[in-house]
């Protein structure tokens, strides 16, 4: 049974906030969870205490264990209440936080045209392309600097469209600063984005000034219509030493949840 200290340990809902109240009582919960109060396998309060100590609806409370339940916090079963879910490492993202900052409104980021031209693609552009090899595409290589100290260097394929010519926004449509800003250009409509580990070779080294053959992060891109057509493919390289990734295992008690980013 439940020890009736918990549940008078909780905070009380704030009904003077202009926080919906099942907001609030997601993160009364969230907290007493990342406090040790309510430890990973054991029930949280039924909906009867909730509704009855919080004096709110048991829709509010559904709403809120709903809300627990999609951020992986705790799990329900059928006749038996909510419970806490442990830590599961097979959950673990990892954001793009880092990558956001990079490609952000910073005003020393400047892009480097190195080269814009007309190749033949190979087996491997059309393969990604869905084209035929030999068939014609748009070369695109830029260097992305801060404070002209290079970041990125950034090489990619257009779809050639002689009957289309190529303006400059089409040729920054994959320079993700847009897409990160939430100002990117609208013909897309997905993107599949692949994070693996390379080395440099003598022109990636030159051109990023690091030595040959230090360990990079390729980000391969591949951005498609909304006909589901690929658009452009290519690929970021970045040092190894200049990124790194962070993921939070568990639930992190600086967290809150908030209304429409639940």
């Amino acid at each position: 049974m439940l020890k009736k200290e918990l549940l008078e340990q909780m905070p009380n809902i704030d009904r003077s906030s202009f926080e919906p109240v099942y907001i609030q009582l997601v993160n009364i919960l969230r907290s007493q969870i990342a406090s040790g109060q309510f430890r990973p396998g054991e029930r949280l309060p039924p909906e009867s205490q909730l509704c009855g100590y919080h004096r709110v609806s048991p829709m509010t409370v559904r709403r809120a264990i709903n809300i627990l339940v999609q951020q992986g916090l705790v799990t329900t079963t059928q006749g038996r209440g909510t419970f806490v879910k442990p830590m599961e490492l097979s959950r673990v993202t990892f954001g793009l936080d880092e990558l956001q900052s990079m490609f952000g409104q910073n005003p020393q980021n400047k892009i480097k045209m190195l080269e814009v031209s007309i190749v033949r693609s190979d087996e491997v552009i059309a393969s990604k392309l869905s084209l035929t090899p030999g068939d014609r595409v748009i070369l695109i290589r830029r260097l992305i600097t801060e404070e002209s100290d290079p970041l990125f260097y950034h090489q990619e394929y257009l779809i050639y469209d002689p009957r289309r010519p190529v303006v400059e926004a089409e040729m920054e449509v994959t320079t993700l600063h847009g897409l990160f800003s939430g100002t990117g250009e609208t013909s897309l409509k997905r993107g599949e984005l692949v994070i693996e580990a390379a080395v440099l070779n003598e022109t990636e080294a030159g051109l990023l000034l690091a030595p040959p053959m230090l360990p990079s992060f390729r980000l391969e891109h591949v951005f498609y219509d909304f006909d589901n057509r690929p658009v452009s493919w290519g690929f970021f390289l970045c040092r190894g030493d200049r990124l790194r990734f962070k993921a939070t295992v568990g639930l992190d008690d600086q967290r809150r949840t908030k209304a429409g980013n639940e």
